[in-house]
Formats: C-alpha cells, structure tokens, sequence
C-alpha cells in the first residue's frame, strides 16, 4: 500500500513538474516571438497621440527601444512599447519605411510660386503670377485632400516666402512629392504659349514629370512636354520633385485661359490624375 502512494505521489509530482515545464515554455515561447515583432527604433524618437506633430506629445523613446508596430498611415507608424503605451511615431526613426503605393497614403507638398513681395511674372494688363500660383495650388490641395493625401502648402496666402525654405520643407516632411506652380512668360507679349513640366533629378523626378504631363490633356493649349529645369525649388530637392509652367501669363490666348475657371479646374483634376497614376505604380 505503502509502494502505491508512493508510485502515486510520484507521478502526480511528475505532472506538476512537466505542467510547471509547459508553462515557462509557453511564456518563454511568447516572449520570445513577441520580442521578434518588435522592431527597433534606429533614432530618438517622439511619441504622439496621432499621426501629426500638432497631436499630443506622450513622450520620447530612446534609440533602439524596441516597439511593436500595429498599423501604418502616411509616414508614421502605429507603435505599442514595451510598457504597453499605444502612439504614433514618424516611420524615418525605423529601418523599414512604409511603402507608399497610394495617393491616400502620401505626403504631398504644394508650392504656390511667389508671393508677397516676390510678384512673380506679368500679364500684359499687369495681373501678378503670384495671385494665379495660389488660386491653383488651393484647387490641387483640396482634390488631393479629398482624395485622403496628406497636403502641405509652401504658402496658403500672399506672403512671402524664399526658394530655399520651400524645398527644405519637403526634406524635413520626407515628403512623397513636391509639386510647384507657376507661369510662364516670354521676352515678349504674345510670343510664347502652352505648358510645360521640368524635373531636375532624373532618378527621383523624371517618372512623375512624366505621369502628370500625361494627363495634361484637353487643355487647348499646346502641351510643349517634359524638359529638364535648373530651378533651385526643384534642384535643391531630395524628394520626388516638377515644377509646372501651366501657360504664358503675357500671351493674351494662354492668360485667357489661365484666369477661366474650367481651365484651373481642369489642371487641379489632371495633375491628380497623374499623382494617382505615379503612386499606383510604386
């Protein structure tokens, strides 16, 4: 009787160990994957409630903390840490940045040529390029918003500001393109007409040059094509970056044109059509 209880304690001890064994094994196992889900973060970074700047900060994270990522939106990621706080972090302090192959999903800088004290180009009746470049760059942000892009403006009245903060804010919001307007204008009235599109980096820009001239269509005026262009908001450029020449502002038949709605509105819808194709294709 004596042999019985003690093969009985026995085997009882025996199942509490491999029971006691299965259960660290299975929190070893979950740690471990959870640790290989993590991904660690290759910059000081900050937290934020939401996937911008003006959200709530909920802290900083040091290089190489580790974080899970639960979601992605634009250039931010969705993070949990190790302390099981949930917030957004800008995607360039990680290895891996997200792969944008949407227009919903990009970061999109307008560039409204001139402004303020910087008229820009003269029609021949003394209308400023500066107030055109405004009214189309508002029209292209509000279709490219519609359409869930993220959109930032260079400006968004008429102030003033210089060729090297346009593009250096594009750098800073690692932005997925940069696209400037403006009007052309010849030596003399009435001299020149059409539109053209100018990149500079042939590796980063000449693709989208080439899918926004694409769609440039039914405009009535003459589409003169993709060129290069020595523009310093374009040369200065790191991002995916044209400049748009969408008409000569002193030739009576192009300003015509630029000033009627349905042209502007057609340019807007067009040069979205182009983004579209340009991200699909990433």
């Amino acid at each position: 009787m004596k042999d019985y209880k003690k093969i009985l304690l026995s085997r009882i001890d025996l199942k509490i160990l491999y029971l006691i064994i299965i259960i660290l094994f299975s929190i070893l196992t979950f740690r471990t994957v959870h640790y290989i889900r993590q991904v660690p973060l290759i910059n000081k970074a900050i937290i934020y409630q939401s996937y911008n700047t003006s959200s709530k900060n909920l802290g900083s994270l040091n290089m190489g903390d580790r974080v899970t990522v639960l979601s992605t939106k634009y250039h931010w990621k969705k993070v949990k840490t190790s302390e099981g706080e949930v917030g957004w972090i800008q995607d360039w302090n990680f290895q891996q940045q997200n792969k944008i192959t949407s227009l919903s999903d990009a970061t999109i800088v307008i560039d409204a040529g001139h402004g303020g004290s910087d008229s820009g180009a003269l029609s021949r009746t003394n209308k400023n390029e500066k107030t055109y470049t405004l009214i189309y760059a508002k029209k292209l942000a509000e279709r490219l918003r519609k359409a869930g892009a993220m959109v930032y403006m260079t400006r968004d009245d008429d102030s003033f500001v210089s060729l090297n903060s346009r593009p250096q804010l594009a750098e800073n919001l690692h932005a997925d393109a940069f696209i400037s307007i403006h009007f052309d204008s010849a030596p003399e009235n009435n001299m020149g007409s059409g539109y053209t599109t100018y990149y500079y980096h042939k590796k980063t820009s000449l693709r989208l040059a080439q899918d926004i001239n694409s769609k440039l269509k039914y405009l009535k005026l003459e589409n003169r094509g993709v060129e290069f262009g020595d523009f310093l908001v374009i040369r200065e450029n790191t991002v995916p970056a044209v400049l748009l020449e969408m008409g000569y502002i002193n030739s009576d038949r192009d300003f015509e044109r630029i000033t009627s709605t349905s042209y502007q509105d057609s340019v807007a819808d067009d040069i979205k059509q182009g983004l579209d194709t340009y991200f699909n294709q990433n």
